[in-house]
């Protein structure tokens, strides 16, 4: 049975989306394109009649991810954008999270076309939180870096870890300055 050109292009974009969230959960070698389609309910069959490589949905997906990105940053200043990218619920839902948490393991070891859209989104990511200055600039990168550093280690540890939850709330502490409070200091005495 033949799509109409409308359902053809419905059916396109759910498979990008299914792809973007099934890539940050697996890797982008972590799943074939059979389970790709799959998941996303079509045939393997009807992958090259949307797609001319696996590279092509993975920098249209991965394209997808940054775009969403922006629009969720959009609503949010530097500060609530930090505490939400270091929270636990940003920690334990990869399929949703951040794609340079994610994926920049894998896109290292990617073609020249996925690396240039990681350099694209870092670059916007980077701008996002307000760049006036080189000094501002550099401080953005190291800050963004932290972030992604914190989610990477805190996701590499089990679920329910206190280790990934100390490594977020460190993360947050050092980056607002805040003094941990020395819960195991000796009482004052008399």
């Amino acid at each position: 049975m033949r799509v109409s050109k409308q359902q053809a292009e419905a059916n396109r974009a759910h498979i990008v989306e299914t792809s973007a969230k099934l890539f940050r959960e697996n890797g982008y070698n972590g799943i074939g394109v059979a389970d790709l389609m799959a998941e996303a309910g079509f045939t393997a069959g009807g992958f090259y009649k949307n797609f001319a490589s696996k590279t092509d949905l993975m920098v249209e997906a991965t394209a997808l991810c940054f775009e969403r990105t922006k629009e969720k940053k959009i609503t949010l200043n530097k500060e609530e954008f930090i505490k939400r990218y270091l929270s636990p619920e940003h920690r334990d839902n990869t399929g949703t999270g951040c794609v340079f948490a994610a994926l920049s393991h894998d896109a290292a070891r990617q073609d020249d076309s996925v690396k240039t859209l990681f350099e694209t989104g870092l670059e916007a990511v980077i701008q996002s939180l307000s760049v006036n200055s080189p000094a501002e600039r550099e401080k953005n990168i190291a800050l963004f870096s932290q972030m992604v550093g914190a989610i990477t280690l805190a996701r590499s540890c089990p679920k329910n870890s206190p280790l990934a939850d100390e490594i977020l709330t460190a993360c947050l502490h050092q980056i607002f300055g805040e003094e941990k409070s020395s819960e195991s200091a000796a009482p004052d005495e008399e």
